[in-house]
């Protein structure tokens, strides 16, 4: 069958296939220790979950508007201006199915062929794939773990192009953990300024911050681009809401409507039980994200202490989200069954087929010779990832 060439550029979710190739494993009666997940093991919070309850009993079942229940968006613009002190109307909100979908409505409302969105590796997987499938091209500018993976004003400035229609940016970061400081975002306004292009800003993880310092948007250091940045964010990290599929964006009117009229003519609005779910998540209790928070950031201590313990692995305290990404170049180049390990998606296949351990190759995030490993799971299990990879780092050569 012939399908469209759109297609052409775009590969499966390298984490979501690593995931089901896990689970095939599971299932089949294997020990899989599986650090590959980009989801709390935490569940959903009770009181959001009779929320949710509470709505089929009542009936609450039927189309909302597209772009969500009015209070759901004004319980929105509540919180962003609570949390993140950004003041916004409630038409210029859009509820969506999931984080996921708010972006790519974003770009499928702003792009046109050939027009560019800059991107910092290492990246989200599912950004270049986006843009590409809205027609657009992503410019991919590199960042480095020596500088946090802070991206480089000047690299920024080199990047914009008549054609750049949008930045992304992303902090705390899938999969680096990074946390942009302030001055960071500074450098990144002042790069930006001189562009007419909107700042995308996927705050995704912001609640799961370990630097003890609060979290930072861009519009907080530069209000004055305010006016064209747009806020994705969801409940998915925060409350352990990944299934449920809610997310929501924030942004310019004009965008926000064109979010919207692609929204009214692929899924129509976000399931009504979840909105439900989230409009009691969006005013309840925040103790269960401060538990979270706590318990992650001890297993983020044991885990990365225990990976920089291993022979030719090296990994990066991350001040947020709940990755580490760990270099393993110095384990490239070393024979494995008498073949030299080459890059990180053999050594992967090799960790998963022979050791039982699900990681995810660093090259679909554009940070070839790492992996991503998740902490969203038990200390044992941590401990006995840990455990295998030491043996695998013993069997090579």
């Amino acid at each position: 069958m012939k399908l469209a060439r759109r297609l052409q550029a775009i590969k499966p979710s390298a984490t979501l296939a690593l995931n089901a190739r896990a689970k095939a494993l599971a299932a089949g009666g294997k020990d899989v220790v599986v650090l590959a997940a980009g989801e709390p093991d935490f569940d959903t919070p009770e009181f959001v979950k009779q929320a949710a309850i509470d709505a089929l009993r009542t009936g609450f079942t039927k189309y909302t508007a597209t772009a969500g229940m009015p209070e759901l968006r004004e319980a929105v613009c509540r919180k962003l201006e609570k949390d993140n002190g950004l003041k916004y109307a409630v038409d210029q909100v859009v509820v969506t199915a999931g984080g996921k979908q708010s972006l790519y409505n974003c770009f499928q409302a702003l792009l046109d062929e050939g027009d560019e969105v800059i991107i910092f590796a290492p990246y989200w997987v599912s950004y270049p794939d986006m843009v590409h499938l809205a027609g657009g091209t992503p410019v991919i500018v590199p960042t480095r773990e020596e500088d946090g993976y802070a991206p480089d004003p000047a690299a920024i400035k080199k990047a914009l192009t008549p054609r750049t229609r949008a930045i992304v940016l992303n902090s705390p970061a899938n999969p680096t953990g990074a946390v942009y400081s302030r001055a960071t975002l500074e450098g990144i306004a002042d790069a930006v300024r001189g562009h007419d292009c909107i700042i995308v800003t996927d705050d995704m993880y912001e609640k799961l911050l370990y630097t003890g310092e609060p979290f930072l948007n861009l519009g907080n250091v530069a209000p004055d681009l305010v006016p064209r940045l747009l806020v994705s964010n969801g409940l998915s990290k925060s409350h352990a809401m990944t299934g449920w599929r809610l997310g929501y964006a924030a942004g310019p009117k004009a965008l926000i409507s064109g979010m919207q009229l692609v929204q009214d003519q692929s899924t129509s609005n976000a399931s009504s039980i979840t909105q439900k779910a989230a409009l009691a998540a969006l005013n309840g209790p925040t103790d269960t994200i401060t538990a979270m928070v706590n318990e992650y950031r001890e297993r983020r201590d044991l885990f990365v202490a225990g990976l920089n313990a291993i022979p030719g692995v090296r990994c990066r305290l991350p001040e947020g989200a709940f990755y580490a990404m760990a270099d393993v170049r110095g384990l490239l180049g070393r024979p494995y069954k008498g073949k030299p390990l080459t890059d990180s998606l053999q050594l992967s296949e090799a960790l998963l087929n022979d050791f039982l351990v699900a990681a995810v190759p660093g090259d679909p995030f554009g940070a070839p010779g790492y992996l991503r490993m998740s902490f969203v799971t038990s200390r044992e299990v941590l401990q006995k990832g840990l455990t295998r990879l030491r043996d695998f780092v013993a069997a090579l050569g």
